[in-house]
């Protein structure tokens, strides 16, 4: 297993998988410089809503796919996949380090996510004490929504050789976003809409534990689909013809 995660580093760490990273949250900073948050205890809690609408609503979901997509292009290209398994792993841990990857590499987005909040916050002259509980528990639950994404992605990625074709599912799931993050009967059991909803501050009594999220939301929608996609995903890539 370690042999394999350093083959999928050396792999990656020449790529513009790096750059992509850092993409949403450069995106999310501009909005709050034209649109400043005011109204509430701590000028962060604002910015930080600000930035998570569009961050967490298109930009995740969306670089979750790409993530996805950008980890199997290389095996989908010359036989790569057989190549890979043709060496002494078995598919079980192939698929396991490439879904680590992905969240791992939405853990780098959301950590550029927080230190473009600071620098923001600098930069505007925020005098008031940095919320970090807040912060924190927005940014994991942000990370955690995304594990049904990323197992679905991962899926799609593994099934389709076409690099297009993973990002065109993905494009089509997120787009709704827009409309059902906004509907009290639809948003809280669509699984795109998790990051969002995950993201946006509460505060105080209206947080609902580490992650921001119901208990409901976190263990039937988020972590059920989770489930679902992630062992649908490896049975079809455990069977699958190479």
């Amino acid at each position: 297993m370690i042999a394999m995660f350093r083959s999928e580093w050396i792999k990656l760490r020449k790529t513009v998988i790096w750059l992509l990273a850092g993409v949403s949250p450069l995106i999310a900073a501009g909005i709050v410089f034209l649109e400043p948050g005011e109204g509430m205890d701590s000028p962060w809690l604002p910015a930080l809503g600000i930035m998570s609408v569009l961050h967490a609503m298109l930009f995740l979901p969306l670089l979750t796919g790409v993530f996805a997509a950008l980890l199997c292009r290389h095996e989908h290209i010359g036989g790569g996949w057989k190549q890979l398994l043709a060496l002494p792993v078995s598919r079980l841990q192939v698929y396991v380090i490439k879904f680590v990857y992905v969240m791992l590499l939405v853990a780098f987005t959301q950590l550029l996510f927080v230190i473009v909040l600071l620098l923001i916050g600098t930069a505007l002259g925020f005098s008031a004490p940095i919320p970090w509980s807040e912060i924190a528990r927005s940014v994991a639950g942000g990370w955690v929504a995304c594990l049904p994404l990323a197992a679905l992605q991962l899926a799609v990625s593994t099934a389709w050789p076409s690099f297009a074709a993973p990002l065109a599912v993905n494009v089509i799931f997120t787009i709704p976003n827009i409309l059902i993050t906004n509907s009290a009967e639809y948003g809280p059991y669509y699984p795109w809409a998790q990051p969002m909803l995950a993201m946006i501050p509460r505060g105080g009594e209206m947080s609902f534990g580490a992650f921001n999220v119901t208990p409901e939301t976190l263990f039937l929608v988020i972590l059920g689909s989770f489930v679902l996609f992630g062992v649908s995903g490896y049975v079809y890539f455990a069977r699958k013809a190479i």
